[in-house]
C-alpha cells in the first residue's frame, strides 16, 4: 500500500512542486490584477451541479432548521453562479474556484481541484482566447523551466499558437470531412469505422465525435499550444453559435502537449434555448448512466438578463504541472484527494 502524501520523505518529494505552485499562482492572480478583473469567490454548494452529459457530481444533503431534507451539490465549476453575478451587473469577474468532479482521477485528473473561470462582459471571444494564452505565457515564466512539459513532450507558450478548427483537425488528423457529417449519425459512422475506430449501434453522433476527439487531441500542442475552434454547435452546450456560420459554435479548448487546458465559449445568453440544451442533455445522462440534474431556474432567469459575454474555465493544477514539469497532478495539490 503506498504511502501516504503526509509523510515526511513524500512530502519532501512534492515540497518543491507546491511551492512552486504558489509562484504560479501569485503570477496568475496578478495578471487578474492587472487587467482589472475583480476576484470574486462563487459558493461551492449549488442547485445543480451542471448540466453536462458526462460530468458527475457530488451530492450534498441540506437539513433547512425546521424543515425537510433537500439534495444539493457540490458545483463541477462556478459558472452557473459567475454568471449569475454577470447578471447582476459585474462586467470583469474571475474565480479561483473549488470545484469536485465525481468518478475522475488519474496522474491529470483529481475528483477536487482548482478550476480558474474567468469573464469579460461584452467581449467576443477572440478576447478570452488572448487571455488564455497571456495564462499559459506567465504559468510558464513562473515555472522557470523554459517550457510548459508533460512527459516526454515540450511545448513553448511564447511561441505563436496554432489556431485549428475541429473542421480542419479531422481533416488533417482523422482524414474526415466533417462538414459533411454534421447532423448525419450514419455519415460520421462510417467515416469513424472507415479509419479503424470502434463503433457500437447505440453510438449516438455525439459519441463518434468524441471518439475521434480522443485521437486527435494527443496531436495538439506540440511544441507550441493548439487552440481547437469553431465546434459543432451540438458539442457546445453553453455557447453561442457563430454568426457566420450557425452550424458551429464560438468554442474553443487550448491544449500543450496534448493536454487539455483549458475550454471557453462566447457565452449562449438566450435562455430558451438553454434550457432546451439541457432537457436534452439531461435525457441523455439519464439514458447513459440512470440519473439526471435539476436545471437552475434561478439561472436561467438570470441568463436572460445577463449581457453579452465570454468566458473561460481553465484547469490550474494541469497548467501548473506543466510548468513545473511534474509527472502527476498529485504533486501540485497540497492535500490530495483520500481516494
Amino acid at each position: 500500500m503506498p504511502r501516504p502524501f503526509w509523510h515526511a520523505d513524500i512530502h519532501a518529494d512534492r515540497r518543491p512542486f507546491l511551492i512552486g505552485r504558489g509562484r504560479v499562482k501569485a503570477a496568475l492572480a496578478g495578471w487578474f490584477a492587472d487587467q482589472g478583473f475583480i476576484t470574486v469567490e462563487c459558493g461551492a454548494v449549488q442547485i445543480s451541479p451542471g448540466n453536462e452529459t458526462h460530468l458527475h457530481g457530488f451530492p450534498v444533503q441540506w437539513r433547512p432548521e425546521g424543515g425537510s431534507e433537500q439534495t444539493l451539490y457540490l458545483h463541477t465549476s462556478p459558472e452557473f453562479a459567475a454568471k449569475k453575478l454577470l447578471a447582476a451587473g459585474e462586467t470583469q469577474i474571475v474565480d479561483f474556484a473549488r470545484v469536485w468532479r465525481n468518478g475522475e482521477q488519474g496522474p491529470l485528473h483529481a475528483p477536487e481541484f482548482t478550476m480558474i473561470e474567468w469573464y469579460r462582459a461584452h467581449a467576443e471571444w477572440t478576447a478570452v482566447i488572448a487571455d488564455t494564452l497571456a495564462l499559459a505565457r506567465s504559468a510558464q515564466a513562473a515555472g522557470g523551466n523554459g517550457t510548459l512539459s508533460w512527459r516526454d513532450r515540450h511545448c513553448d507558450a511564447m511561441a505563436e499558437p496554432e489556431m485549428i478548427s475541429c473542421e480542419q483537425a479531422f481533416a488533417r488528423h482523422a482524414g474526415i470531412d466533417l462538414a459533411a457529417c454534421l447532423d448525419n449519425r450514419d455519415a460520421l459512422a462510417a467515416e469513424v469505422a472507415r479509419i479503424g475506430l470502434d463503433v457500437r449501434a447505440d453510438d449516438t453522433w455525439s459519441d463518434l465525435f468524441s471518439k475521434v476527439i480522443v485521437t486527435i487531441e494527443p496531436k495538439l500542442g506540440d511544441g507550441r499550444l493548439s487552440f481547437l475552434t469553431h465546434y459543432p454547435v451540438c458539442e457546445a452546450a453553453l455557447a453561442r453559435p457563430c454568426p457566420t456560420d450557425p452550424r458551429w459554435a464560438e468554442r474553443f479548448e487550448a491544449y500543450a502537449c496534448g493536454v487539455e487546458l483549458a475550454n471557453g465559449f462566447g457565452e449562449l445568453t438566450d435562455a430558451a434555448e438553454q434550457r432546451r440544451r439541457f432537457v436534452a442533455d439531461m435525457d441523455e445522462k439519464q439514458r447513459l448512466y440512470g440519473r439526471r440534474y435539476p436545471i437552475d431556474e434561478d439561472f436561467i432567469a438570470a441568463l436572460a438578463q445577463m449581457p453579452p459575454a465570454s468566458g473561460v474555465a481553465l484547469g490550474f493544477d494541469r497548467l501548473a504541472l506543466l510548468a513545473l514539469g511534474g509527472t502527476d497532478i498529485r504533486q501540485v495539490i497540497w492535500t490530495p484527494f483520500p481516494g
